[in-house]
């Protein structure tokens, strides 16, 4: 029998090697669905800074680097609450998420995650997170953590279709990551103790948490109040679509951060964090001025970037010159 020729030995063998690399293209592509799709799924920038303003509560509160396991633990616990409370999020809300393209690729709109396994998801992550928070730094944290949560999923959620009053429910719900990192730091014990310099800190942290979120969350219902509005959610910006509301509660809440971003210094008694709170804060304002004159798609990214902006750097200023020092009757 004659061997097959030269030139159909080489064909031959070029067809049979792609199969592993196929095979293995469809696996590296299918692994990047699922990483986009658990990235959906739990917002990990979200979670990134409610952890960034636990670090930040937890350490101007006195935690120092021997409680350095306690706070990984307790970070790993918010982290696994926090992607609870995405996921339970997306759940009740996937009918109102189909209908806005910026939420239309989320995995329980296009059947990639089913309700029930979204919801034992839901309730493992929290579980899950609530024991090693409890296990790392006390349950007053845990506790907490679920109660922002509850705040989150079962009232700002379902508030977004009937009330435009859910942003200053948000609002508590973005600020109570404050009182997880207080608690975990035995902030109670140490006011208790006569240690008002931290207390007055976090407190004048979290109202800063409060504040911020007007001004961010408005830019984001300028931007997206089509989309809104189509989808029957009740913004700031969809009642009102001339946007004056809107920027009224974004400019007086960007002013009021100004003050209590100073108090933020008052403690440590730091030059560098009340110049730093300064700066953030009066740029905040500027920007949230800018938007409240001319109220356009423009004025409101740039809003939403100098809010994240301001964010970053406030506590950051606070982590590395806010520790009090100042004792306080």
């Amino acid at each position: 029998m004659n061997s097959l020729p030269p030139l159909a030995t080489a064909d031959a063998a070029v067809l049979a090697t792609p199969m592993p690399a196929a095979g293995l293209a469809r696996w590296a592509a299918h692994a990047r669905a699922v990483a986009a799709d658990c990235s959906r799924l739990t917002r990990p920038r979200i979670a990134l800074m409610v952890l960034a303003t636990v670090v930040t509560a937890f350490w101007v509160t006195g935690g120092g680097r021997d409680d350095a396991v306690h706070l990984v633990g307790l970070l790993v616990g918010t982290a696994l609450v926090a992607a609870s409370s995405s996921i339970a999020n997306q759940i009740l809300e996937r009918d109102t998420d189909r209908l806005m393209p910026r939420t239309a690729r989320r995995p329980l709109v296009t059947g990639g995650l089913s309700v029930p396994a979204a919801w034992l998801l839901t309730a493992a992550t929290c579980a899950a997170g609530a024991v090693i928070a409890t296990a790392s730094a006390g349950w007053p944290a845990a506790a907490a953590a679920f109660a922002t949560w509850l705040l989150y999923v079962g009232v700002y959620t379902p508030m977004k279709r009937w009330s435009p009053l859910n942003t200053a429910v948000g609002a508590v719900a973005g600020a109570l990551p404050v009182a997880i990192g207080w608690l975990a730091a035995d902030g109670p014990a140490r006011l208790a103790a006569g240690d008002a310099a931290s207390a007055l800190t976090a407190a004048a942290l979290g109202t800063v948490l409060y504040l911020w979120q007007f001004p961010h969350f408005m830019a984001i219902a300028w931007l997206y109040r089509g989309q809104y509005a189509a989808a029957g959610l009740r913004m700031l910006t969809v009642d009102d679509p001339s946007g004056l509301r809107a920027a009224g509660q974004s400019l007086a809440a960007a002013l009021a951060m100004v003050p209590v971003s100073l108090v933020l210094a008052v403690p440590s008694g730091s030059i560098r964090l009340f110049l730093a709170a300064a700066v953030a804060s009066i740029v905040y304002g500027g920007a949230a001025v800018r938007f409240a004159v001319r109220r356009d798609d423009a004025s409101a990214r740039t809003l939403l970037l100098v809010s994240l902006g301001s964010l970053l750097a406030l506590l950051t200023a606070t982590v590395l010159f806010g520790q009090p020092r100042l004792p306080l009757p």
